[in-house]
């Protein structure tokens, strides 16, 4: 049983003719792009892509599907995977160290579905690593000040290159994991006041509807 296959597939019914539609990134979104390439050979759909990272961008040429931008096309649906989805709908994401452009293309859009496995459905955002992204010159800045909120931080090394992992726009990833998340929309708003940051993984009160893959079906939320 592949929970994350079978969620995406499912996501793809919300999908209509003349739409824009924002692309996640992610091992859930990579199932996503895969079945809408396929729906849009199938029945000639005339459907355009907003990429949130080079992955999702190269997946979806692969796939045949027509990409634009935030600057030419209002998206209509953004459909995204998440690292961790609370009872508020409240999320973490940047696993793939895309979030920055991943939340500027789900906030775009008009309605924004999240997609996840039944695992990543918890009762708090704690102790999950939140990913911030950052100027490379502001490590030990950010660091410190991610300490006196009482967080630990810890740069992100790459696995298949030597030094800390580079984003999409040139920029260093810290994780940083909290004992406790209270307030997600407020730390969210508070990290990113702090200089150096360029965009954390917090997306508070964006999600209009999560849709789990479990052990007994697709649920909506």
């Amino acid at each position: 049983m592949n929970l994350k296959k079978d969620v995406a597939e499912y996501a793809v019914k919300f999908v209509n003719d003349g739409q824009v539609i924002g692309l996640g990134t992610g091992s859930t979104s990579s199932y996503f792009i895969k079945k809408l390439g396929k729906r849009i050979k199938d029945e000639e759909l005339d459907i355009i892509g907003v990429a949130t990272s080079y992955q999702a961008f190269q997946l979806a040429i692969d796939c045949g599907i027509k990409i634009g931008s935030t600057e030419e096309y209002d998206i209509d649906l953004a459909i995204d995977g998440a690292d961790a989805i609370d009872y508020n709908l409240d999320i973490i994401k940047g696993g793939g160290a895309s979030h920055t452009i991943e939340k500027i293309v789900d906030y775009a859009a008009n309605k924004f579905y999240v997609i996840a496995d039944e695992e990543k459905y918890v009762d708090e955002l704690s102790e999950i690593p939140l990913p911030i992204e950052i100027i490379p010159v502001a490590v030990r800045l950010v660091s410190e000040n991610l300490k006196d909120m009482g967080a630990k931080p810890v740069l992100r090394i790459a696995k298949n290159k030597q030094g800390p992992v580079v984003s999409d726009n040139g920029n260093f990833i810290i994780d940083a994991k909290f004992q406790s998340i209270s307030n997600p929309p407020q730390l969210e708003r508070s990290l990113n006041s702090i200089p150096g940051v360029v965009e954390n993984g917090l997306f508070t009160q964006m999600a209009d509807k999560v849709i789990l893959g479990t052990k007994n079906g697709v649920k909506e939320i």
